[in-house]
């Protein structure tokens, strides 16, 4: 499928998020002004107030970019597999899915991480939002996984659930090209969490 070309607005909108994905990185909410987005970004104060009424309104939609490439990933993912695909198959599908989603630009995932418990509630309710969608796909996956006799069944499957993504999560922390290649961390991630979750009959 050929790439839409960004116009010159959307492209410097992209980089203005960008900017500001690695300014709250490095300085956090309470230290993120729009002088420093702007700076990083390549443009004039003025013009990142033409793209967002606040700063809180561009920092939610930087929070909120990560969290909505990593649920469009894994549900594009998903929906490439071919019909007959197990429960435990999709389920690594999503594993892969969510760390290439993370880690090809882990700005964006480390932003959310790092931040949702200092956000205002106004941009942490809006974040919840996304958090909630795609909690849904993980626990519609692991219960598919349950119902085939998949998962262990000395496993409690929400808490290995949110084991699951937390380990997942907390890659964007850690992982940089001097740890190993994405492809072998991906699939180091899959065999953790198929040998973590399968029932003994699977495991093999």
């Amino acid at each position: 499928m050929a790439t839409r070309t960004l116009s010159k607005s959307e492209a410097t909108r992209e980089r203005i998020l960008d900017a500001t994905a690695e300014v709250l990185n490095t300085k956090g909410y309470a230290g993120t002004r729009l002088s420093d987005i702007a700076e990083v970004a390549g443009v004039q104060p003025t013009a990142v107030y033409y793209y967002f009424d606040s700063r809180d309104l561009v920092i939610g939609e930087a929070v909120q970019e990560g969290l909505r490439r990593v649920l469009a990933s894994v549900q594009e993912a998903l929906a490439a597999l071919p019909a007959g695909a197990s429960p435990m198959d999709r389920i690594s599908a999503a594993v892969a899915a969510h760390l290439q989603a993370t880690l090809r630009d882990s700005k964006y995932g480390a932003v959310a991480i790092r931040l949702a418990s200092s956000l205002p509630p106004a941009i942490r309710e809006a974040q919840l939002v996304d958090e909630r969608r795609y909690g849904v796909i993980w626990r519609t996956l692991i219960a598919d996984a349950d119902r085939a006799g998949q998962i262990n069944s000395a496993l409690d499957a929400p808490a290995a659930r949110m084991l699951i993504l937390g380990a997942l999560n907390w890659a964007a922390e850690w992982w940089n090209p001097s740890r190993g290649s994405l492809t072998r961390t991906i699939a180091t991630a899959q065999l953790m969490v198929r040998q973590g979750l399968s029932a003994p009959s699977e495991e093999s």
